[in-house]
């Protein structure tokens, strides 16, 4: 007599999708109701045509960059796999992708200061055509130099678009609400917008990679061809004149030479390397017992907490809250410890290690808005895009020598890695807490040279 054994494929249920979009939405719209009977509302404030039209502009261009993002962290493993490409060969291709961004990084953010942001975010888009074209003209794996250009584009992307934002904000004298606004939005549009990019990625695929790597290459092309009509269709920029050597002055005195830079320069490193280790190792920590689970499903999850945390940001800054910025940060940096904390514990229960991944990215949701607030009250715009460059290096380092450990020698488990994602989460509360005793008082910017 024959053992028939059912195989069960564990996935979220409707209901949770439901609960993202419904929460989601009363969060957005509700929320103009209750800002009317507080001081200040990020709906009730009057900004200039001008500037209107361009954070229109802005926006659109910025969720055409996310899809892009989306379309190719599709792929990653399964694109080199279909190539009979070897586990070994995979940790090098991800280390030369850090090795680039780590080198390659400060000097392009130094450059986005020196040239204009308008111009590095065409840069962007030219590295995302030049990946296209390369994918559809040699329909081969061609990792090494894809990773390095996908690398460097997403190093442009976490401070091109948001230097170009604040650069432009401050030239047309608008009030910070406005500047609030759209950093929430920028959150929530980016999450939706590699929701979307999975969406395209896996319907263009249709169940063969690589067909489906040659069809995502020409969506690639044509989403980057029209961003960038989109971003030259923007108002010119003027070209910068500041000297090499002056900006190099004002980086050491205002940046290098300012303590509470460090400390929040330190709290960006902290939520980069724990969000870093998290995209390689939440997949190999779900199935870690062995049971099959549909991963596509569970990636928007991720994605919809994350939006649906941006959304909280409003909130706190309708009003004089009770809570300074950094106040909310160094709780929410502690509970994001405690979330990989148990994370690191090594428990295998699924539907638990959702629930806290989700956690991690509904507060990570919040965290991005917080310190983009942050960087517009301690750094000078016309250096905010060396500052976030330069504290993306300590980050990159770290995981570049945890993969090389783990890699290669395996002398680091993946427990150990989540373990010091906690350890830096606690280092990050601390740093903004040293900033909140060693900073200014509430509500005031400094952005000037």
């Amino acid at each position: 007599m024959g053992v028939v054994i059912e195989s069960f494929v564990w996935e979220p249920t409707s209901s949770v999708f439901a609960f993202f979009l419904l929460s989601t939405f009363l969060s957005i719209f509700l929320f103009p109701y209750f800002a009317k009977s507080r001081t200040f509302g990020t709906f009730d404030h009057a900004v200039s045509s001008s500037f209107a039209r361009f954070q229109r502009w802005f926006l659109a261009i910025y969720t055409l960059s996310s899809v892009m993002e989306g379309v190719w962290s599709v792929y990653g493993e399964s694109e080199l796999a279909s190539y009979g490409v070897s586990k070994e060969s995979m940790v090098s291709y991800l280390c030369v992708g850090f090795s680039s961004s780590l080198v390659l990084g400060p000097l392009l953010g130094v450059l986005s200061d020196l040239i204009g942001q308008k111009r590095i975010c065409l840069l962007y888009c030219v590295l995302h055509f030049v990946v296209g074209v390369w994918k559809r003209i040699t329909m081969s794996p061609s990792a090494w130099f894809a990773n390095v250009c996908l690398s460097l584009a997403g190093l442009v992307h976490s401070f091109g678009f948001e230097t170009w934002l604040v650069v432009e904000h401050e030239k047309q004298s608008q009030r910070n609400d406005s500047l609030n606004e759209t950093f929430w939005l920028m959150t929530f549009l980016e999450s939706a917008s590699l929701i979307g990019g999975q969406v395209l990625a896996n319907w263009l695929a249709d169940g063969n990679v690589q067909s489906g790597i040659a069809l995502s290459a020409t969506a690639s092309l044509f989403l980057s061809v029209v961003a960038i009509f989109c971003i030259v269709r923007t108002a010119k920029e003027p070209v910068k004149t500041l000297p090499l050597r002056d900006y190099s002055a004002a980086f050491y005195a205002y940046v290098l030479g300012d303590k509470r830079i460090w400390f929040l320069g330190t709290s960006q490193a902290c939520l980069q390397f724990s969000t870093a280790v998290f995209w390689i190792l939440w997949a190999p920590t779900i199935v870690a017992d062995g049971r099959e689970v549909n991963l596509g499903l569970i990636y928007p999850c991720f994605l919809g907490s994350r939006m649906l945390g941006s959304t909280v940001f409003p909130w706190l800054m309708s009003g004089q809250s009770f809570l300074r910025l950094e106040d909310c940060l160094v709780y929410i940096y502690a509970i994001l410890a405690v979330v990989f904390s148990i994370v690191a514990y090594d428990y295998q229960e699924i539907s638990t290690l959702i629930v806290l991944f989700c956690l991690f990215h509904g507060f990570t949701g919040l965290v991005l808005p917080l310190l983009a607030r942050l960087r517009t009250m301690y750094v000078p715009n016309e250096l905010r895009g060396g500052m976030i460059s330069l504290s993306q290096v300590p980050a990159n380092a770290t995981i570049l020598y945890c993969l090389i450990q783990r890699g290669y020698s395996g002398k680091i488990e993946n427990s150990t890695m989540m373990a010091l994602s906690a350890v830096s989460l606690f280092s990050a509360s601390g740093c903004i807490y040293l900033l909140r005793r060693w900073g200014k008082s509430p509500h005031q910017d400094w952005h000037k040279l």
